[in-house]
């Protein structure tokens, strides 16, 4: 895939880190275990599979795979016991990272939120894609189309800072965020424009740190100078944001989707605001999307513990 060249900066930056241990939970399918064994061998990530023993090894057995090639967890095949060992393995420094396999997701993430898994920090857990379009010149991240449903200003706080700490893991020095919204003004019969000012200003005053914010702004002035120049905007971030924050999950599910589907988006995925990286993939990710993502948490995990 074209755009996909985008992320072998990515891909190859991470093979320095080396293989980080990795907690897959549940992998009872060919494209979840085949997914971490191949991040595996690209030298990602070290598998440690949770769930039931006796099927996972079948499994793998179906793949090709030695007996005693991966560390096994044994668990009874229940997706919720699974999450929660595999998020015990992650709280007691076992693993340095988390992958989702073919358990549901609300299972998955039930088991990471919990109070008593000691993953959560003090910040607002969010959901960042990572995502490469041809017709764009650099990587950019989607946030958040997969976590919060409605954020509140406080949420979109965290939500941004969460995004901006990602976007510098990778290589950005000071990423620059884009607020989008339906228009590039400031509406008081539009909220989402509200919290657009407001996440500026809170940038400005060193209340969301590390990257440069401005909104609101529409998709058209985000991502192009033309188009921010017909419209008069003057502004460090128009034309050329490296970070999208949407105004709720289902403007940031569609346009992830329009851009995937209909533009050929190469993606990675990555839970934030977590105390370890925590890769929740989908049914329908590509095996290149759930490599990718493994790349990505990699630098992410290495950035956090410096």
């Amino acid at each position: 895939m074209e755009s996909d060249r985008l992320f072998e900066p990515l891909r190859n930056a991470a093979l320095s880190a080396g293989r980080l241990r990795t907690a897959v939970a549940y992998p009872l399918c060919p494209t979840s275990l085949g997914a971490a064994v191949q991040a595996r061998d690209a030298g990602y990530i070290e598998p440690v599979l949770v769930g039931p023993a006796d099927r996972l090894r079948a499994l793998m057995a179906e793949l090709g795979l030695r007996e005693g090639e991966l560390d096994v967890v044994d668990t009874p095949d229940d997706e919720v016991q699974a999450a929660r060992a595999a998020a015990a393995l992650a709280r007691d420094g076992a693993v340095r990272m988390l992958m989702k396999g073919s358990l549901h997701t609300d299972h998955f993430m039930s088991a990471v939120v919990a109070r008593d898994a000691g993953l959560r920090t003090d910040r607002r857990i969010s959901h960042a894609f990572v995502m490469a379009v041809a017709a764009y010149p650099k990587l950019f991240i989607l946030t958040d189309a997969a976590v919060n449903i409605a954020p509140s200003l406080q949420e979109k706080a965290d939500i941004a800072q969460n995004a901006i700490d990602l976007a510098r893991a990778l290589g950005v020095e000071r990423p620059k965020l884009a607020v989008l919204c339906a228009t590039e003004s400031v509406n008081p019969a539009m909220p989402a424009t509200l919290d657009a000012a407001a996440l500026s200003k809170m940038a400005d005053r060193q209340q969301i740190r590390g990257g440069d914010i401005d909104g609101p702004l529409a998709f058209d002035n985000a991502i192009s100078r033309e188009a921010a120049d017909q419209k008069g905007i003057v502004s460090r971030v128009a034309g050329d944001a490296d970070i999208l924050l949407v105004p709720d999950i289902e403007a940031g599910n569609m346009l992830y989707k329009e851009l995937t589907w209909l533009a050929g988006a190469g993606t990675a995925g990555l839970v934030l605001g977590t105390r370890v990286p925590v890769l929740l993939t989908s049914r329908s990710d590509s095996m290149q999307a759930r490599v990718n993502s493994c790349a990505v948490a990699s630098l992410y995990a290495r950035a956090r513990a410096a």
